[in-house]
């Protein structure tokens, strides 16, 4: 959870004060019972249905893990408390569940014949609180029915640092081979009872499960590409004279190639790898091909009119320089935007952002770098290849003839480059529409109406957790979470204030004892913590207090008291302090500190917020704004407690909640100083200001149009999406540097006939680069991993976004106030459509 929380917080501090004073000293695992026809779970069939699953539980062992095997009572937090009689045998074991009033014996439970009676005698009504669901009680408070009870189970925590990961596999074993295979097989096959359960390894499992069964997904992106690659490269899809199969299987080690070397540079330099990383390859590829389209697009074209057989090696190497030299420009642009992109999220102060952003710089480079050298030296080889008619593949075997069967020897421009489809509908249909009047001004009122969309949509995107996202739909994770919901809708996360210093604690003992009053009538608005009563409330001073005013120091220290009942020294205090609380009776063994001297160095009290949720598009989601709201209120509160000892507060939810605080301002941030980075990098790299301002200003708008759209479809800001969103800055540009760069070194005579060649020539490298992009986000679509869904969809937008910003409004904006060609710029591009067309026609008289 720290990879996608800021660093350097108060959070973050207080959760290292905190596991240094208190290391974590437990895992939890717990279930959820319901009555199947929705009624009494208090009646005796489902208590005896729930005691039996306790027995389960408690009795079996884990598989050998190293040639031994545990049980709970092995593994358990020896802390006592959990039964009405009872202090031997698993009732030594920390666990809450109203099952403990029959000392967690089934034949005791059997052979009560008032039930209810029992249960009240042991409990209060407000232990009842978290225990059981939806109780009603009669009126001296007393319960007589519940819809659901919760049993928890506390293993000591035994994890260990291995390879900078935390590991715990003594009860990861038996979780997983006690606790979820028992409350699984029963889930199946019983017909009395509901059974939910969440154990400490559950997030893990689901979210890993759900990324690991997905990454096929990214492998049939892989086949999906390489098969559209080998159908459009060539001028043939069935293997042979003019097919390209090679070359796509080249396209795809250009981008593992990439990817490997990118990771490995990454973690040499110490970039950690996180779960999201294994998205980056897919990222590659879509990124890898588009470069591909636009150096085989720039190669072809530099061929002209001249057929294939008639090349030299000689020609091959400057057709490849001059290819490059066209080319290179252009990717070189769109690398460099990508890189900066992502290297200004480097920065960011969330781990996993900053992390992933890292690798993603780093591959990119490598990219750039291979598909300047590894794949146009590819394609030069294949060129030779395909002029000796040589075989796809296996380039050691000729074909017998050199002459295709049914053909006449081969005319000087037989082969010769000529425009496919896309480059004609560009010319004959596409930019007359787009280029005409009417249709400047359609285009222009068009996406004057879209940017306004998106700036309403970006404007009330929110930030949200997300963390229930994570789990993978079907997920018995997500039907515990539900059943939480519907029963224990006021059980939120725990919080905890510190008290430290032995000297103030002593000297404000009543106060401490009496905080329950300082936090009460909290609840209906900020900070929103629960009245302290029940499993929602401990305090260990106010548990103490109550002991001596009833019982005296006799069994603890045997020490004078004052007239406030408390002992008259501080030394006397601590004595009694410790040996309270050591009493597994008692139930505060975790909530005081003494040092190896036995001096007291810190007390916790234990409170709890509510469950803040709330409903977003039909569905329940933890509402963000009021976490912010009540972090900030309850340190505020506990701040103002001049009268008590020093003290801090402490939260597992805090770091995220911290996250929430700084995401949406990393967000807008990252993307505004990486669209600013663009317009720089596109300034150098185009050399022209006009041009430069205008495939910023398409980047930008597009950027916009994304956000809003993310807020139409429901996407909110979170790490996953702000990871998207970076992506997002660098494919966009792509498509529209390409355009720009390809207007400024084509020449002619208007503005509209530049566009109409620069579209020509690099529209279909463009789409190409698109379609394929677009393929592979299709296999993603039906991802069952939150992570993919999100990339998915992001990317879809980005692609359909970029794509027409960058091939209807760019051209139109150049068309208006395009700035003039390069002096070294050509109009050849329209001379080699005409000599190829009368070479398709002498061929066809031929």
């Amino acid at each position: 959870e720290k990879l996608w929380v800021p660093q350097n917080t108060l959070a973050e501090k207080e959760t290292g004060m905190y596991q240094e004073i208190f290391p974590r000293t437990a895992r939890f695992n717990t279930l959820i019972l319901s009555a199947k026809d929705g009624g009494n779970v208090l009646s005796k069939d489902n208590l005896v249905a729930a005691m039996e699953i306790n027995d389960k539980i408690a009795s079996t062992d884990s598989k050998k893990l190293e040639g031994e095997t545990y049980n709970f009572e092995e593994l358990c937090v020896k802390a006592g408390g959990s039964c009405a009689n009872s202090y031997v045998g698993i009732c030594q074991c920390l666990i809450t569940s109203i099952l403990g009033s029959w000392d967690y014996d089934l034949e005791s439970l059997k052979t009560d014949e008032n039930l209810l009676e029992t249960l009240n005698s042991n409990s209060k009504k407000n232990d009842f609180g978290a225990l059981l669901g939806n109780a009603k009680y009669d009126g001296e408070d007393k319960v007589i029915s519940a819809e659901a009870m919760t049993i928890t189970y506390f293993t000591a925590d035994r994890a260990v640092i291995e390879n900078g990961n935390e590991l715990d596999a003594i009860n990861e074993q038996w979780e997983g081979d006690v606790f979820l295979d028992v409350l699984q097989n029963y889930a199946t096959n019983s017909n009395l009872i509901n059974v939910e359960y969440l154990s400490a390894r559950s997030f893990s499992d689901e979210f890993g499960g759900a990324i690991t069964g997905d990454l096929a997904l990214v492998q049939g992106s892989y086949v999906v590409i390489f098969v559209f690659l080998g159908a459009v490269l060539g001028s043939r899809i069935i293997p042979g004279a003019g097919s390209r199969w090679t070359m796509a299987l080249g396209a795809l080690f250009t981008v593992i190639l990439s990817t490997g070397a990118g990771f490995g540079i990454s973690s040499a330099i110490g970039l950690f790898y996180g779960p999201v990383h294994s998205v980056l390859p897919f990222v590659l590829l879509g990124i890898g091909v588009d470069d591909v389209f636009v150096i085989v697009n720039a190669f072809d074209r530099e061929r002209g009119a001249t057929s294939r057989e008639f090349e030299t090696n000689a020609d091959l190497i400057k057709r490849s320089a001059s290819a490059l030299a066209r080319a290179g420009a252009s990717i070189t642009v769109t690398s460099m935007t990508d890189l900066v992109a992502f290297a200004i999220s480097a920065s960011s102060g969330l781990p996993a952002l900053a992390s992933f952003c890292g690798y993603a710089a780093v591959c990119i480079t490598f990219l750039w770098l291979f598909a300047s050298t590894f794949f146009t030296g590819c394609l030069v080889l294949d060129e030779r290849r395909q002029r000796d008619n040589r075989r796809e593949c296996i380039c050691c075997l000729s074909r017998s003839s050199k002459v295709r069967d049914g053909e006449e020897p081969s005319l000087p421009n037989k082969d010769a480059f000529k425009e496919n489809f896309v480059s004609k509908y560009f010319r004959k249909y596409h930019c007359p529409a787009i280029l005409s009047k009417a249709g400047k001004t359609m285009v222009l009122v068009f996406f004057a109406g879209l940017l306004g969309l998106g700036v309403y949509g970006a404007m009330n995107l929110s930030v949200e957790d997300s963390e229930r996202n994570f789990i993978p739909q079907g997920s018995y994770v997500n039907d515990y979470i539900a059943s939480s919901d519907e029963y224990f809708p006021s059980s939120g996360s725990e919080l905890f204030i510190v008290f430290e210093n032995p000297d103030k604690i002593y000297a404000d003992r009543t106060s401490m004892a009496g905080l329950a009053e300082r936090v009460s009538g909290l609840s209906k608005s900020a900070p929103y913590i629960a009245e302290p009563e029940g499993e929602s409330y401990r305090n260990v001073m106010s548990g103490l207090q109550e002991y001596l005013s009833v019982s005296g120091t006799d069994k603890i220290g045997n020490v004078t008291l004052g007239s406030d009942s408390w002992p008259t020294t501080q030394q006397d205090f601590v004595l009694t302090l410790k040996q309270y609380a050591a009493n597994p009776e008692n139930g505060y063994s975790q909530d005081v500190k003494f040092s190896p001297n036995n001096e007291l160095e810190a007390v916790k009290v234990k409170l709890q917020y509510i469950k803040l949720i709330k409903k977003f598009r039909g569905r329940d989601v933890q509402d963000s704004d009021k976490q912010i709201e009540a972090m900030d209120e309850t340190r505020k509160l506990v701040g103002s407690w001049n009268d008590l000892p020093p003290r801090f507060t402490y939260s597992s939810k805090y770091l995220s909640i911290e996250g929430f605080k700084v995401i949406r301002r990393e967000l807008f941030q990252n993307v505004g100083l990486a669209i600013a980075a663009v317009g720089i990098i596109v300034l150098v790299t185009v050399a022209d200001f006009l041009t430069a301002l205008l495939i910023t200003l398409n980047v930008a708008f597009c950027i916009v149009e994304i956000l809003g759209c993310m807020f139409y479809v429901g996407i909110v800001i979170d790490s996953v999406s702000v990871i998207n969103i970076v992506l997002a800055v660098g494919l966009s540009v792509d498509y529209s540097a390409h355009v720009g760069h390809c207007f400024m070194a084509t020449g002619g005579n208007s503005r509209n006939e530049r566009v109409t060649e620069a579209l020509a020539d690099i529209g279909a490298a463009v789409v190409s680069g698109a379609f394929t992009t677009f393929l592979a986000v299709s296999v993603l679509l039906g991802s069952s991993s939150y992570v993919f869904k999100i990339l998915s969809t992001q990317f879809a937008l980005t692609v359909a976004l970029g794509v027409i910003h960058g091939l209807i409004l760019l051209p139109v904006m150049l068309s208006l106030v395009g700035s003039k060609a390069y002096s070294s710029s050509t109009e050849k591009d329209s001379i080699i459509v005409e000599v190829t067309e009368e070479n398709d026609e002498e061929i066809s008289n031929n």
